[in-house]
């Protein structure tokens, strides 16, 4: 084919000649300009060193309007220009009131403490924009991320047949894990080409999906997503330690058959998001078994006891699991995202793989290329598993393990003086690092102990003397410790615990100046 050459006439000209400054193009990060780099890269350092040093509580305790305010004059239309006038910005706009998941007394969500190898990690991967979806983008970066599942999958107890991919976090793998069950359904559906072919078969306003009644919202979330709405999806009713019940399982999955439904998939979790309990995991892969269900284990806050011998109980049962997933960026001191999917059966990954010609052609694959995209339904994706393995590599699963297990050991204890305070109602005994309790007084009605609770959060975030996390309980207000720093001190929780107690006491029971006996 000829290519037409433009017409001479047509292409117009500038009528003035602008020298245009070029200066800008020295803040690209490349070998030739790396001394700006570092200079950037320390200032950047002394900031983030100010405001760690001068950090004496987890929060200012602003209040959005009152943040809203700073930035009503900012205009992005407008550049500093000057890194040391952004930085200072930066400073107020965002770093002065941030809140600060490293100080001991942020005991809100499960928000982690960050190891300083993985900050490294972080840095470096970021500087090499590394997007690991096919192996001509990656390169080694794709063998760091299947080595790392590959430990992953021999943690579980899966075999050689596994494999996985690293994620955002839990809610993008409770949405594969149901992706592929309702995929697999789909695939065993008479005369039907299946889902990722044909779309959803007559059937799919049938399946149903069970799971704890204390299961993470985003299961609900993923089967709207899926198609399949709420309505597929069957709370299951826990037993007093508030873990599903194997039985209450099954008699669900009866019902469900009995109605002409279709049962596709369980979600076991692996320690709830307010609780921190566990489900049975080998009871319920039990039941899995009898009724072809696909069986999925959320364990993005509870994976860590994968490297926790003497915690491994557990997890009996867990290698059953069709599907496992775990969050580092939780409870192995990851920075977010640095999540993990993992599969008993590798094929039924191909259910997430299309093959584009500029990107990942039928043809590598064919020739052995390692494409992680043929596994994964992201495109665009970061190398995250730097992190985890630098701090392998460094510190080690053993190290891990052992952070978290006095994560635990430090729980129990604030437990126990919780336990002695008769105006603390605790739902349940923590079984990893989270404890849900209230403040109750025979002088205040449901009413009130419901306000005094929320009451004693605001008043403890506002004042910035620590950030604890609310739930509901039995449709009651509950306060919500959730411990993540093993930094984190007995005493200065013990202290948080006083002023719960003495703040109920003077705002709702009219005992000004409580103290302890």
């Amino acid at each position: 084919m000829r290519i037409k050459k433009l017409d001479p006439i047509s292409v117009s000209k500038p009528s003035h000649h602008k020298r245009i400054d070029h200066s800008y193009v020295m803040d690209l990060f490349g070998c030739s300009k790396f001394g700006y780099y570092e200079q950037v890269n320390q200032k950047g350092i002394h900031t983030l060193k100010q405001v760690t040093e001068s950090c004496r509580q987890p929060t200012t305790g602003i209040y959005p309007d009152e943040l809203k305010k700073k930035f009503e004059h900012i205009s992005l239309d407008h550049p500093l220009y000057d890194i040391d006038d952004a930085l200072q910005e930066l400073q107020e706009l965002y770093l002065k009131d941030t809140t600060y998941y490293h100080h001991p007394d942020y005991i809100s969500h499960l928000n982690c403490p960050i190891m300083n190898v993985s900050l490294l990690a972080e840095q470096i991967a970021t500087a090499m924009n590394t997007a690991v979806e096919t192996w001509d983008q990656s390169a080694g970066a794709t063998f760091i991320e299947e080595k790392v599942i590959q430990w992953l999958i021999q943690q579980v107890g899966y075999k050689t047949k596994a494999d996985g991919v690293f994620t955002t976090g839990g809610t993008q793998n409770n949405l594969m894990g149901l992706l592929l069950a309702r995929d697999r359904q789909g695939l065993c559906e008479m005369g039907h080409q299946g889902n990722t072919f044909a779309g959803l078969s007559a059937n799919a306003h049938k399946y149903r999906i069970f799971c704890s009644e204390h299961s993470h919202f985003s299961i609900q979330k993923s089967a709207a997503l899926l198609g399949l709405g709420y309505q597929s999806v069957c709370p299951v009713a826990c037993d007093q330690n508030l873990r599903m019940d194997p039985i209450a399982l099954e008699n669900e999955i009866k019902k469900a058959d009995a109605s002409g439904l279709i049962p596709i998939a369980v979600i076991t979790t692996l320690g709830t998001t307010d609780y921190g309990t566990i489900d049975p995991i080998d009871s319920i892969a039990d039941v899995c078994e009898r009724y072809k269900c696909w069986l999925h284990v959320d364990g993005a806050y509870g994976g860590i006891l994968l490297v926790m011998p003497s915690y491994r109980y557990h997890l009996r049962g867990i290698e059953r699991a069709d599907s496992v997933s775990v969050d580092f960026h939780k409870s192995f001191f990851q920075p977010v995202c640095c999540s993990a999917f993992a599969v008993k059966d590798k094929n039924m990954l191909s259910l997430l793989t299309y093959h584009a010609d500029y990107l990942n052609p039928l043809s590598q694959k064919l020739q052995g290329t390692p494409d992680l995209i043929n596994k994964s339904i992201q495109t665009t994706r970061r190398f995250d598993a730097l992190k985890i393995w630098l701090s392998l590599r460094t510190v080690g699963a053993q190290a891990l393990g052992h952070m978290f297990e006095q994560l635990i050991y430090t729980t129990k204890q604030v437990y126990q003086y919780m336990e002695s305070i008769d105006v603390l109602e605790i739902v349940i005994e923590p079984v990893l690092s989270t404890i849900v309790f209230r403040f109750v007084h025979p002088k205040c009605n449901l009413e009130q102990l419901d306000h005094c609770n929320q009451s004693i959060r605001k008043h403890l975030a506002r004042t910035g003397r620590a950030v604890i996390a609310g739930t509901k309980f039995q449709n009651k207000s509950y306060l919500k410790f959730t411990l993540l720093n093993p930094e984190t001190k007995v005493a200065s929780i013990c202290d948080i615990v006083d002023e719960i107690v003495a703040y109920g006491y003077q705002e709702y029971c009219n005992v000004k100046n409580y103290q302890f006996t």
